[in-house]
């Protein structure tokens, strides 16, 4: 790699010493910087866990060490030598802290494994584990070879009824419908060659379709006694903790069809011996990282079992989402959560936040990127997020393929930053890191990602590209980038960069970059970043540009309220999540704040009058911070003291709904243009009215 060790150094502030083989002849220089005590960053994963084990091994080394991969990252392309202001970002971002801890999710597992499919199979996959796991079969027909002879594993078989569950904690039911007793079954095959019509295969089961009443097999098994036709159908259940299921793709029955299964839960085709070897491993306690953080009170998912915004629930691949209306809430299951961060993502008003790690983590190391990457002298900064396993195979696969010369490589200009998952950062920070100076941010995608989290992506670019757009910003700033090998992001990256090359665009990022902080709060980020975007912007704010529209997806946007339908209920205000909709306690008024609407749609569905439109936009003026008058009527005064009690709108169509009636007739109709207290008055008052002390005894 052409290393420029002097300007790296100035770039970092530091001095910087230059190793060749620092792993090898050179390992002393390792560890006396290990005895230091300061932190070490070591440039160079390969060996990770040869240096490792080498600090371990060496007395008094008390440093915390930290690895980065700058080789394939940007040393190995073929404009490494423009490549240092990448090289200092990747190597200022390794000096930053660990996240925080946050609370785990436990998981016991005692190695109790249920197969399901044909037994020819599953005895198979068997034999290779059962040597480490408590093995049983539910067998789902006999297979092409039928199953052994020996018994060798409990075999339990029936019409599956329900699977649910996770690592160390399974349920499984299924009903044992079948003649055949298999615990009474001996395997003596004496029945399978007595049926007449072949409908007993080498799994001891009973095809009813094929079967003729003929009951030769029972005659055959009468010493046995395995098989009664009588016998009435048994309903089972048991816990297990791992399962291995072997039915193709269409089979029927319960399982597990989302994208994400749960953990503990794997698929085999026969062949693939890495997922047999993985499941060797899955006995003892485990843990993992709780996820996300909830705050219901942000939650825009419902009110009044009415439902809202249902973007996290649709979005959650692990299906470890759902919605709980009746108590105003959603509910996630931490042991289903996979930690892809999709539902933060998408969720509007930040009640579900991506807790390890977290926004502000994540802000601070996309800022000293970005911050170092300039500060060395870097142009034209484009940020790329991968995720940290198959994300970061392409990127290292593009480099090696770049050393043999088959590829170009990562552009100079080009930062890759690892996440947990692609989906877990959404318009907010992406936003924010243009503000920081990112010309574009680019999402790198595999296989991995669920169509729905593509989806999701997609819409969130849409909208942060039509506010860059709509402020004056020029070319595209978000792009996904799809690509299953080192190859394929190459011809990407290159395509990228000739695109924007030919497109010649100038004003892409603020004049003045950005030096907030990412917050914890998703709203208040999503603000600080629109009023530096919208401050720098080179769009000069006039009449004609101060609205920008957006897509349907956007988090931002107005109500249009129809004055004609509308009553002042005022069922809207106390429906919406997020204070944008106000009441006034002086005069019948709606008010709305702009700034705070999430555009989430439960006042549009809870006003019984359909009066209220979203409108996905962002308003440049300050009048979006402003509460402003959505609709105003006249009060209405009581007819005996004055008093207004509601207003004009209101009281006259509840007097057109109730006049035809025939209990508000009269005194009674006149009653209800009376406040409270005037309309018990005059009910004790009046001299005609029934009174239930008056109502004489029944006979």
């Amino acid at each position: 790699m052409p290393l420029q060790t002097q300007k790296l150094g100035q770039a970092l502030g530091e001095s910087l010493t230059l190793h060749s083989t620092l792993c090898r002849r050179e390992a002393g220089a390792f560890q006396k910087a290990i005895q230091s005590g300061q932190e070490v960053v070591v440039a160079c994963t390969q060996e990770k866990k040869l240096f490792s084990e080498l600090a371990s091994q060496t007395e008094g080394a008390t440093s915390p060490i930290k690895f980065v991969n700058i080789r394939e990252a940007g040393g190995w392309s073929s404009e490494a030598q423009n490549a240092s202001p990448k090289l200092a970002a990747l190597l200022a971002a390794a000096h930053l802290p660990e996240p925080d801890p946050v609370p785990v999710v436990p998981f016991k597992s005692e190695g109790r494994l249920l197969i399901i499919g044909p037994l020819d199979q599953a005895e198979k996959a068997a034999a290779m584990v059962a040597d480490v796991l408590q093995v049983t079969i539910f067998a789902q027909g006999a297979g092409e070879a039928g199953g052994s002879q020996e018994r060798q594993f409990p075999i339990v078989a029936g019409q599956l009824q329900s699977l649910s569950g996770w690592l160390g904690a399974f349920d499984v039911s299924w009903t044992d419908s079948n003649p055949i007793n298999l615990d009474l079954c001996t395997r003596c095959n004496a029945c399978v060659q007595a049926c007449p019509e072949n409908a007993i295969g080498l799994d001891y089961q009973i095809d009813m379709n094929l079967c003729n009443a003929s009951r030769a097999c029972v005659k055959v098994c009468q010493s046995a006694g395995a098989i009664d036709f009588n016998r009435v159908p048994s309903e089972t259940s048991e816990k297990f903790d791992l399962i291995l299921d072997l039915r193709q793709a269409g089979a029927t029955g319960p399982q597990f069809l989302q994208h994400a299964p749960p953990q503990g839960y794997f698929k085999w085709d026969g062949r693939d011996l890495a997922t047999l070897i993985k499941l060797r491993d899955m006995v003892g306690e485990f843990e993992k990282p709780k996820f996300f953080a909830y705050k219901q009170k942000l939650c825009a998912h419902s009110r009044n079992e009415t439902v809202g915004c249902n973007a996290c629930v649709d979005i959650c691949s692990a299906e470890a989402i759902s919605s709980d209306k009746s108590r105003q809430q959603i509910k996630v299951n931490p042991n289903l959560c996979v930690g892809c961060g999709a539902c933060t993502t998408v969720c509007p008003t930040g009640a579900l936040t991506y807790a390890y790690p977290k926004a502000q983590e994540q802000g601070s190391k996309i800022k000293t990127l970005l911050s170092t990457y300039h500060a060395a002298g870097g142009k034209d900064a484009v940020l790329m997020l991968h995720s940290q396993e198959s994300g970061l195979k392409v990127v290292e696969e593009l480099g090696r393929a770049t050393q043999l010369k088959l590829a170009k490589g990562m552009p100079a200009n080009v930062i890759p930053m690892s996440l947990w998952h692609t989906a877990s950062l959404g318009l907010e920070v992406w936003l924010t890191a243009v503000a920081y100076g990112a010309h574009q941010v680019l999402v790198l995608c595999t296989n991995e990602e669920a169509p729905q989290y593509l989806e999701g992506l997609e819409a969130q670019m849409a909208v942060a590209q039509s506010l860059l757009a709509g402020l004056g910003y020029e070319g595209v700033h978000f792009q996904i980038v799809r690509a299953k090998n080192g190859m394929d992001l190459d011809a990407s990256l290159q395509a990228n960069a000739a695109a924007k090359a030919q497109a010649k665009w100038k004003k892409q990022v603020p004049a003045v970059y950005a030096k907030y902080a990412v917050a914890p709060e998703k709203r208040s980020t999503l603000e600080l970043a629109l009023d530096h975007l919208s401050e720098h912007a080179p769009s000069v704010l006039q009449a004609d540009n101060s609205v920008i529209a957006l897509p349907a997806a956007s988090p931002l946007g107005a109500l249009k309220v129809n004055a004609d339908k509308c009553t002042l209920c005022l069922s809207c205000v106390s429906a919406c999540p997020a204070s944008a909709l106000q009441d006034n306690p002086d005069l019948p008024q709606l008010r709305f704040i702009e700034k705070n609407c999430v555009q989430c749609g439960l006042c549009a569905t809870t006003c019984p009058e359909d009066a209220i439109e979203l409108i996905p936009r962002f308003l440049r003026t300050p009048e979006r911070k402003q509460a402003q008058v959505l609709n105003q009527s006249q009060p209405y005064g009581c007819v005996k003291c004055g008093k207004p009690f509601g207003t004009l709108k209101a009281i006259e169509a509840m007097l057109g709904k109730l006049a035809g009636h025939s209990m508000f007739q009269g005194a009674a109709l006149e009653r209800l243009k009376m406040c409270g207290d005037c309309r018990v008055i005059d009910i004790y008052s009046n001299s005609d009215e029934a009174k239930i002390a008056n109502i004489p005894p029944k006979s």
